[in-house]
């Protein structure tokens, strides 16, 4: 089978959306910390003046393969490409004299190379080795885990990070099955194991839904590394600057809302109580949803959420308020 990069299409979501949402200067440095494909960096890279500069992050090998090989790759002076996660991207930039920019994206879904490619084991919908690691380079794969954690471990992830109610009853299949000398080693075999232990579920999802959800959160730190991501991006970002970041589930988007949210209120020192509040470090400019044709084009885009905000070291003024498009 032809497991190739090239052999696996890919459909940006909210990709109009995202680049006007964090593009405020043609002649600035931006950070695409979640390269995927790349189509967040070529649009955005096409919006650009030659004084302009994109720098993208991706912490997957056929990602980067993506970019710097083939007839798809990125043939531009203002281009750059780090194999690196995201969380790590003031630290990378630095190393590269970057100490601001203005702005930066994420898009954290996984792509639907990652998806359709067997070999990688994020779906159930084919079957192949439960590996699920962003980058294969390093890491536990989800296999390994299920192979060496006890009940109550694979329980808490499943249920924290897939927010499953029946994590207790799959736990303890996946233990009793490797108990009986049958660990799991394969994206069927996860599947059947969830089937049997789910007795409900949701008309239209998948029983392992949940399960394959929580173990690639998991095994990728996903949301670790998201909450330190949010903290680089500040401290990147120039006044005036952009971050857009699209989340694809709760857990995720939570963390982006909450970040947004709490540095976005101005702060009263207490022990100074007629003194001026502290600038605001953000400010929420955007949340948007796919509209109803792009999810009717790619059913993948359905969950998506975009928020963007700005940085400002003093409130924004009151008009820019009434311009937000679907702030909650």
């Amino acid at each position: 089978m032809d497991t190739s990069p090239a052999q696996f299409s890919h459909t940006t979501v909210l990709l109009h959306e995202t680049v006007e949402g964090v593009l405020t200067s043609p002649d600035g440095i931006y950070v695409d910390g979640t390269f995927g494909r790349g189509g967040h960096s070529r649009l955005l890279l096409s919006k650009l003046s030659p004084q302009g500069r994109l720098i993208a992050i991706d912490r997957d090998l056929e990602a980067i393969a993506a970019a710097t090989e083939g007839e798809g790759r990125i043939a531009d002076a203002r281009f750059s490409i780090i194999h690196s996660g995201f969380a790590d991207m003031r630290a990378q930039l630095a190393a590269r004299g970057v100490e601001q920019v203005q702005g930066v994206l994420l898009d954290l879904g996984v792509s639907s190379p990652q998806i359709d490619n067997p070999e990688r084991g994020f779906s159930f919908r084919f079957n192949g080795p439960l590996d699920m690691r962003m980058d294969t380079t390093r890491g536990e794969s989800a296999a390994e885990f299920l192979a060496r954690a006890d009940e109550r471990q694979i329980a808490e992830v499943i249920r924290n990070y897939g927010e499953e109610r029946f994590a207790v009853q799959i736990a303890k299949a996946i233990v009793a099955r490797r108990a009986g000398g049958s660990p799991i080693g394969s994206t069927d075999e996860l599947s059947e194991v969830v089937a049997r232990a789910v007795k409900t579920r949701e008309s239209g999802q998948n029983p392992a839904t949940r399960t394959f959800q929580a173990l690639r959160i998991h095994v990728n730190g996903e949301l670790e590394e998201l909450e330190q991501a949010l903290s680089a991006m500040l401290a990147l970002l120039a006044p005036g600057g952009r971050m857009a970041i699209i989340s694809f589930h709760s857990l995720e988007d939570r963390i982006v809302k909450t970040f947004i949210g709490g540095h976005s209120k101005e702060v009263l020192d207490r022990r100074a109580l007629f003194a001026a509040p502290k600038a605001l470090a953000l400010q929420a400019v955007a949340r948007i949803k796919p509209s109803e044709a792009e999810v009717a084009a790619n059913p993948r885009a359905r969950s998506a959420v975009l928020r963007v905000a700005q940085r400002t070291d003093t409130p924004l003024p009151a008009e820019h308020h009434k311009r937000r498009r679907g702030e909650r």
